[in-house]
């Protein structure tokens, strides 16, 4: 079994409660769902089909350094 690493990103939906996740190294791979949790659930499911997919097809699987940390920072500034 080989294993690989995917970044994945989990955004708020827009228009909705709910939230967006997907996979930056594989574009059409993405899951949403109402919470963050289901949202990561999805995105797993959708990945290993993803997965299985380009296997069939006789792709490679992209593996993309790029992206090494992801994280939220605010800061305040005089209105």
């Amino acid at each position: 079994m080989t294993f690989y690493s995917f970044q994945i990103l989990v955004e708020k939906e827009p228009e909705d409660h709910g939230y967006y996740a997907y996979v930056p190294s594989l574009p059409g791979c993405f899951s949403n769902g109402a919470t963050i949790k289901d949202a990561k659930s999805g995105i797993r499911e959708a990945l290993q089909l993803h997965l299985e997919r380009l296997k069939a097809d006789g792709m490679p699987i992209p593996q993309d350094g790029k992206i090494v940390h992801v994280e939220e920072l605010s800061i305040g500034y005089p209105a």
